[in-house]
């Protein structure tokens, strides 16, 4: 099929003089979704949102642009909000943003499902919403962000080597926009998904997040259960006003007999469905609290493709480079480098072989029992707002527990791009490890491999990030990074107590 014929007819050419639009991927009642090109990042795909409006005057652009840069300012501190890049006016009056294009699945298609893939979606969905409910600081004033339109059609989920299924959150910010310029325009002042919306949203009322608990309400219920809480003869405005307003949602067993779903978590689905807001869960963090309690009294492990990213190597001076297993001894902690537990990465110089590694002052006794533990390591990429790698290791033993190291590495660097070449040539790296205590000698190196997936990523991050312009956003870029470090840790050691509770269970 001619590419031409999936452009509007009102969309032509280079928008903004930068996103070269290629195809249409997605429709629906807020606009159309375009596959473009980002001719700026050397043909970086992004995703370029028309919404149905049509501006005619400098106010409603004016009030766009701050949803807008309310949204993209949003999507840097979550992880599950999908990222906003860029916004704008077309030349015939179309607002559009720029987002990240991502490949994976809407949720709608994978309802419904078991109560394990449910909890771990789930509880992504809600740290997405609680990230807007708490709302973002710009210039010193807190604006507290509500979707409005809280549906599986607005929720994608993605592979993901750490958690397994990662959610994205689609449209935040816009939805209260559509709302404003409806009214405006229309003088409905409503508009939403009527299936999900609240009590409230649909009295044209001021709402608050509580709003958006409802809507989650309705989409957990469909979740588990492939149907919706309410069913009215039609789908017109007066049924779906009757069904949320006065209606009692159908039971969860009446629905789905055969689903055994713990008592907590129907009573917690039940809640979120009431009709006042005051009856509701107040916010997410409730609500996280009964889901982690349910994850928890289950015992759920992560996702095998988890496990497959870390690689133990259990021996000690196992699989060293020749070079390293004789000269290590010979090796000096540099002056550069303060004396305290500090980790950092450099590649050791051409005399030892050129070869990728991280180097780590411990105390004696903490090197001395961490020989033995499993070693397992992971890379993080983001391109935006500036290229980071984040590059994990993790000393690991049931009994005492674990010892992470992390480093960041900004990737416009020459020095780190060399030293990721370098993780990829080789396919291993080394730990070097250095007593705390004087004379501060290196007592061993530890070594750890590199799967090649995980090269075959390295490599293509490296390329990226040559292609990216020059920033100066590296400290926004570690900042998202360690918010998705510590989710990590938690998923990862989730993991790990589960794997050894069933290696325990498989040897009694």
């Amino acid at each position: 099929m001619n590419q031409s014929a999936f452009i509007s007819p009102h969309i032509t050419g280079l928008l903004a003089n930068r996103y070269q639009l290629k195809q249409l991927i997605g429709s629906g009642g807020m606009g159309e979704v375009f596959l473009a090109d980002d001719i700026l990042l050397g043909g970086t795909p992004v995703a370029v949102k028309f919404l149905t409006q049509t501006f005619c005057d400098e106010k409603m652009q004016q009030d766009f642009a701050r949803e807008a840069m309310l949204s993209a300012a949003l999507s840097q501190k979550s992880l599950h909000i999908v990222r906003a890049y860029d916004y704008g006016v077309s030349a015939e009056g179309k607002p559009f943003y720029v987002m990240e294009y991502l490949n994976g699945k809407s949720l709608k298609d994978l309802i419904p499902m078991p109560i394990p893939k449910f909890l771990t979606l789930t509880r992504q969905i809600c740290l997405g919403l609680q990230c807007a409910h708490q709302g973002i600081n710009i210039d010193g004033k807190i604006y507290q962000l509500v979707h409005r339109d809280v549906k599986p059609a607005n929720i994608l989920v993605l592979p993901d080597p750490i958690l397994g299924r990662l959610i994205k959150i689609l449209d935040f910010g816009i939805a209260k926009f559509i709302n404003y310029t409806n009214s405006v325009n229309t003088n409905k002042g409503f508009h939403g998904t009527l299936p999900y919306c609240s009590p409230e949203q649909l009295e044209g009322t001021e709402i608050d997040s509580r709003s958006d608990i409802y809507s989650l309400g309705v989409m957990m219920f469909e979740m588990l259960t492939g149907a919706k809480p309410w069913q009215p003869e039609t789908d017109l405005f007066g049924a779906w006003y009757k069904a949320h307003n006065f209606e009692a949602p159908k039971s969860i067993a009446t629905v789905s007999p055969q689903l055994k779903l713990p008592q907590q978590l129907n009573n917690l689905i039940m809640a979120c469905l009431a009709k006042k807001p005051s009856d509701r869960p107040q916010n997410m963090t409730e609500i996280l609290q009964v889901l982690d309690s349910l994850e928890k009294s289950s015992c759920q492990s992560l996702p095998t493709p988890l496990a497959s990213q870390y690689n133990p190597s259990l021996t000690f001076g196992a699989d060293l480079p020749p070079v390293l297993k004789t000269n290590f001894e010979q090796l000096r902690w540099p002056q550069n480098k303060p004396i305290q537990e500090i980790v950092f990465p450099q590649v050791l110089d051409q005399s030892q072989g050129n070869l990728p590694a991280l180097w780590l002052m411990l105390p004696k006794q903490e090197i001395k029992k961490r020989v033995l533990c499993q070693r397992y390591n992971h890379f993080v990429f983001i391109t935006a707002p500036h290229p980071m790698l984040l590059w994990i290791t993790l000393l690991h033993d049931p009994e005492i527990g674990s010892k992470w190291l992390p480093c960041y590495l900004d990737m416009q660097n020459p020095q780190n791009q060399e030293l990721v070449s370098r993780l990829i040539e080789h396919g291993r790296y080394s730990l070097i490890c250095f007593t705390l205590e004087a004379p501060h000698s290196c007592v061993t190196v530890l070594n750890t491999h590199i799967i090649n997936t995980q090269r075959q990523r390295l490599k293509q991050w490296i390329e990226q990030s040559k292609s990216q312009p020059q920033s100066d956003q590296a400290l926004n870029s570690k900042n998202l990074l360690k918010q998705q470090y510590k989710q990590i840790q938690v998923h990862i050691l989730e993991h790990l107590s589960s794997k050894s509770k069933i290696v325990a269970a498989s040897t009694t």
